[in-house]
């Protein structure tokens, strides 16, 4: 027999398998054929995008580190097991260790602890030298074990195995037991060596027993030292010790009972490596079994019921109406009907009644008339008369109908959407509502026709009183020679002229008025036709600034929920 120290591999950087994860993971190797690691790690990976920003930050470190971890591991040799004998001081691991590996590879003796870094001995050193690179194992305290050199046994039924002697984890000393669970937490089989005397230490097991209950399959329990003890007292240990593991919550736990007095005391313990180096399932099985452990933490964020796809069309309509409101849209509505009015009163008003008001009324009222547009338009060029606080009050109830079956932090996230946009609404109303302004040179074409009229029968008004005048001036200067002229020259035509006047200026009168109701129906129509469309802009705004971003969230927390349903299952 023979052994070799292995020379560390130029081609994989030392950092250690521990290291923390503070980027996206590089993309997944595929896994072995019908394991499923690799798309359940894929599916792990977009957890961590879905849950980015508003799950518990631990998790989401844990399970990048995993990615990271996983995705070294699949690069590596997949020909060699990794397995860790790990355990107490006083356990004879490392007694075991050099049993199986038939050399004294590590120091044995009183003292404790006598292993104070990682030992490891190969079987098979093509593709290990990444690998213990990977592991951070030291290159002094690296061995091969030449099975083909070997005359006395045959090892070759544990070639691919990677056996590693951990310090004690129960050394007073922190730097062994931080080097006991890096290595608990990358090894692909997990060996956990106890004595009689301390199989139930409570360290060993609140530590790492409980923490790693999901780890089952991949866990190994050996019962070292039974020299010490009669048979029955073999059965009632191991009795004991499995019904304290179900206790803790590993299944099925798998113990083996050994002696590293001589060989045929570690047999069993030889054809467990053996057949878990045979069947190369340990390092995908390990794998499963972190993922299981991940994906019921990320399942504790999954609801058990179905989001909605959006807000609800009344919430929606509310949030549409308190944001009009805040906008002040009725009032500009309203501001734009009375204008309408006055606009058309220049058009359909009775001239000779518009000029006797104008003589008495404010002459500003006519100049505010016109540029009563412009003074709206400039009034939503910048922040409109909506406070943030009446915006905030607006985007308030939004979300209380579809946050109230979601997992607090995905509620969260959800009203954090409804208000991601809340600085930005004010200025995106006002640019919708000075859109929406109509302009003053569209002309309706029938007040056109009614002031052609309404300035004829001012002239017909006009030519009567003229031709009154022109009676009275003419009975008064006229000439005296008996031949009255037949426009001119009779005062009794005053009577009817009089009449004609009088009838033109009531017909005026009439026409005015039945414009000016005509018109106000119509301005109330203009107004409800303003503050609809004012609406729908406001409603685009809404959907935009709103409406979509919680759309998104609710949709990127289903897809957490389906994704954890698919790793959980995988």
């Amino acid at each position: 027999m023979t052994t070799s120290a292995i020379p560390a591999s130029a081609n994989v950087p030392p950092d250690g398998a521990g290291g923390r994860r503070s980027h996206t993971a590089p993309p997944v190797p595929p896994a072995e054929p019908g394991s499923g690691v690799a798309a359940r790690l894929d599916g792990l990976d977009r957890l961590v995008q879905y849950g980015g920003g508003r799950l518990d930050p631990v998790l989401l470190e844990d399970a990048a580190e995993l990615l990271d971890r996983a995705g070294q591991r699949l690069r590596l040799s997949g020909d060699h097991t990794v397995v860790t004998l790990a355990g107490g001081t006083g356990s004879g691991k490392s007694s075991l260790f050099n049993a199986v590996c038939g050399l004294e590879l590590s120091p044995t003796g009183l003292r404790r602890p006598m292993t104070s870094r990682a030992h490891a001995c190969v079987w098979g050193l093509d593709g290990a030298g990444p690998l213990l690179d990977w592991l951070d194992v030291d290159k002094r305290h690296r061995y091969a074990r030449a099975s083909a050199l070997d005359t006395e046994r045959d090892d070759s039924s544990l070639h691919g195995l990677v056996l590693l002697d951990l310090p004690d984890h129960d050394s007073i000393q922190a730097v062994h037991r931080a080097e006991v669970d890096r290595f608990v937490s990358i090894a692909d089989l997990l060996v956990w060596v106890v004595d009689p005397q301390k199989y139930a230490d409570a360290a060993l097991h609140r530590n790492y027993i409980v923490p790693f209950a999901r780890h089952a399959a991949v866990t190994l329990i050996v019962l070292n030292q039974i020299d010490r003890l009669q048979s029955f007292e073999v059965e009632d240990c191991v009795a004991d010790l499995r019904r304290l593991l179900q206790a803790e919550g590993l299944a099925d736990p798998r113990i083996v009972t050994t002696s590293a007095l001589d060989q045929a005391g570690v047999r069993g313990f030889r054809e467990v490596l053996v057949d878990t180096v045979a069947t190369r399932r340990a390092r995908g099985e390990r794998l499963h079994a972190d993922i299981d452990r991940l994906a019921e933490r990320f399942a504790a964020y999954r609801g058990d019921i179905e989001p909605p796809s959006g807000v609800a069309p009344d919430r929606r309509a509310q949030l549409v109406q308190a944001l009009a409101d805040a906008a002040g849209a009725p009032a500009v509505a309203e501001a734009m009907e009375s204008a309408y009015e006055l606009r058309a009163a220049d058009f359909v008003g009775w001239p000779v009644g518009a000029l006797v008001t104008r003589l008495r009324s404010d002459p500003l009222r006519r100049m505010r008339l016109t540029e009563l547009r412009d003074e709206l338009r400039n009034a939503f060029t910048g922040p409109i008369g909506a406070q943030q606080g009446d915006i905030d009050t607006a985007l308030q109830g939004v979300t209380e109908g579809v946050t109230r079956t979601l997992p607090e932090p995905w509620a969260r996230s959800v009203r954090a959407a409804a208000r991601s946009n809340a600085s930005e609404l004010p200025e995106s109303l006002g640019a919708a509502l000075m859109d929406s302004l109509p302009s003053f040179n569209q002309i309706p074409g029938w007040w056109w026709l009614v002031k052609t009229w309404q300035y004829f029968l001012v002239l017909v008004s006009g030519l009567g009183v003229l031709w009154i005048a022109l009676l009275l001036l003419y009975a008064v200067v006229g000439p005296d020679d008996g031949d009255p002229n037949a426009l001119l020259g009779g005062t009794g035509l005053i009577p009817y002229v009089t009449v004609l006047v009088a009838c033109t200026l009531g017909m005026g009168a009439l026409t005015s008025a039945a414009c000016r109701n005509l018109v106000a129906l119509q301005a109330a129509k203009h107004g409800q036709r303003m503050e609809t469309h004012m609406r729908e802009r406001i409603e685009e705004v809404a959907q935009e600034k709103v409406l979509d971003p919680v759309a998104a969230e609710l949709d990127r927390y289903g897809h957490f929920r389906h994704e954890v349903t698919n790793v959980l299952n995988g």
